[in-house]
C-alpha cells in the first residue's frame, strides 16, 4: 500500500500544482528552457510512446503468456494476460478527461494548444512496456533474461520520456505525472502476474483419483 500510496500522492500533488499554478509549475518550465533542444534523436525517442509501436509489444506479450499460461494448464490462465489489456485500455480512459480538466498549455516548442497533461505518450510507453515486461517475467526461466527485460523496458520508458521533454512535445511534470499514473495501472498487473506465476503449478503432476502413483 505503500508503494502504491506514493505515487497517488504524487500524482494529486503535481495535478493540484498545474491546476493552480502554482511554483512547481515555474520550477517546471524554467527546467523545460534548459533541456528542450529538438532533433532528429529525440523526436525517435519520443515516437516509443505512439500507440503504433507501443501498443503492438504488449499485444505480442498478451497472446504469447496467454498461449503458454493454457498449454500449461494454469489456472486462471486468462487473468494476467486481460490485466494487461485492461491497463492498457484505462490509459485512455484516464487520460483524456484529465487533459480535458487541466487545460494546459504546450511549450513554446509546439504549435499553441492545451490539454498536454499528462502526458499520454508518457503512460502510454510506461503502461506497455511495463505490462509486457511483468507478464513475461512470469513466463521466462532464465534469471540474466529476465534482467535484461527489466533493463529494456527501463531504457524504452526512459527513452520515450526524455524524447518528449527534449524535443518540447511534453513539460516535465507531464512525464512525472504520468509515471505516477502509469506507476498505479501496473500495480495491478503485478499482483495478477504474481497469481498467474503461482497458479502455473495448480494442475502438475496430481495423483489419481484412486491414490495410486501415476504411471
Amino acid at each position: 500500500m505503500l508503494l502504491l500510496g506514493l505515487p497517488v500522492l504524487l500524482f494529486a500533488l503535481i495535478t493540484w500544482q498545474v491546476v493552480a499554478d502554482g511554483p512547481l509549475v515555474g520550477v517546471d518550465e524554467r527546467l523545460s528552457r534548459a533541456l528542450v533542444r529538438p532533433d532528429r534523436l529525440s523526436e525517435l525517442l519520443a515516437d516509443l510512446g505512439n500507440v503504433q509501436v507501443a501498443v503492438p509489444v504488449l499485444a505480442v506479450a498478451v497472446a504469447y503468456v496467454a498461449w503458454h499460461g493454457r498449454a500449461r494448464g494454469a489456472d486462471r490462465w486468462w487473468l494476467p494476460p486481460l490485466a494487461g489489456a485492461l491497463a492498457m485500455a484505462l490509459v485512455p480512459a484516464l487520460v483524456a478527461p484529465l487533459k480535458a480538466w487541466t487545460d494546459r498549455a504546450g511549450t513554446p516548442a509546439v504549435p499553441p494548444a492545451v490539454g498536454y497533461y499528462p502526458s499520454g505518450h508518457t503512460a502510454t510507453a510506461l503502461v506497455a512496456y511495463g505490462a509486457a515486461t511483468l507478464l513475461l517475467l512470469g513466463a521466462l526461466r532464465s534469471p540474466a533474461v529476465r534482467r535484461a527485460l527489466v533493463v529494456l523496458c527501463a531504457l524504452l520508458v526512459l527513452g520515450a520520456s526524455y524524447g518528449l521533454v527534449r524535443r518540447g512535445y511534453h513539460w516535465p511534470l507531464d512525464v512525472v505525472a504520468s509515471w505516477c499514473l502509469g506507476a498505479v495501472l501496473l500495480a495491478g498487473v503485478w499482483r495478477t502476474a504474481g497469481v498467474g506465476r503461482m497458479a502455473g503449478v495448480g494442475r502438475t503432476a496430481r495423483p489419481p483419483a484412486g491414490g495410486g502413483q501415476p504411471k
